[in-house]
């Protein structure tokens, strides 16, 4: 199976200034990657780089052709104040592009329902998305990525505002869009517990060393390069 997204040899970084070593990994369907490194170690930076919004230093980035791509930014981006309803901000998965006469979306109300009723709710269709706890949001926005139909989805530290129960629930339903869906999930997350017991590989980025270490979770915690940074035990995979 072709991968849907490949780097080779790429370095990514600022005005053309390289902040990592170069980076070589391929993401194939239905895989959950975990990205994973201490804060401003240049997570955002090859996030930003894969979606296009910054330019390569050197090497190159793969899609597969016509890959449909589903981002999710970290909360802090997200405007709340605009009144959407719950089913309103899933339906923005569906977009297809602009008109003329404004925004084109490609979701029928039962593509929007379905997504709502896979996270499990339903019931909030109707009501603010403001208005809903945090859990409640982030299941929201995960019925829009459902709804995207994507291949391969990026989420920026989406359970970054949720407590310890709420954020295993939210891996354990990316994990079952990518197993339900064969979409392959990039995921920038600091619980490393989760990692290990959801990811199928992980990408450890580390702007100070600087290093690159990429493999399985437990390949990656077992590198010196992630104990030199962490210095501290990962619980236990999940039973």
């Amino acid at each position: 199976m072709k991968p849907l997204l490949r780097c080779r040899s790429l370095e990514v970084g600022h005005r053309g200034s390289p902040v990592l070593p170069k980076i070589d990994l391929s993401i194939a369907r239905g895989e959950l990657w975990a990205i994973i490194g201490r804060n401003g170690s240049g997570k955002t930076t090859w996030l930003r780089t894969v979606l296009g919004l910054l330019p390569p230093v050197s090497g190159t980035i793969e899609r597969a052709p016509d890959v449909r791509l589903s981002y999710l930014p970290q909360r802090s981006s997200l405007d709340e104040l605009y009144p959407l309803l719950a089913r309103e901000v899933v339906r923005m998965g569906t977009l297809r592009g602009w008109s003329f006469f404004g925004p084109r979306f490609g979701g029928e109300s039962a593509e929007v329902d379905g997504a709502l009723a896979e996270m499990k709710v339903a019931e909030l269709a109707d009501r603010p998305f403001r208005q809903l706890s945090e859990g409640q949001k982030q299941r929201v926005l995960f019925a829009r990525i459902a709804a995207s139909n994507a291949e391969l989805a990026l989420l920026d530290e989406p359970t970054s505002a949720m407590d310890v129960v709420a954020e295993r629930e939210a891996f354990a339903l990316l994990d079952g869009l990518r197993k339900t869906r064969q979409m392959a999930i990039i995921v920038v997350s600091h619980y490393l517990g989760l990692v290990r017991e959801f990811a199928d590989r992980a990408l450890l980025l580390d702007r100070d060393t600087p290093a690159v270490v990429v493999g399985t979770p437990e390949e990656v915690f077992n590198h010196q390069v992630f104990s030199e940074r962490y210095g501290e035990s990962i619980p236990a995979r999940h039973a």
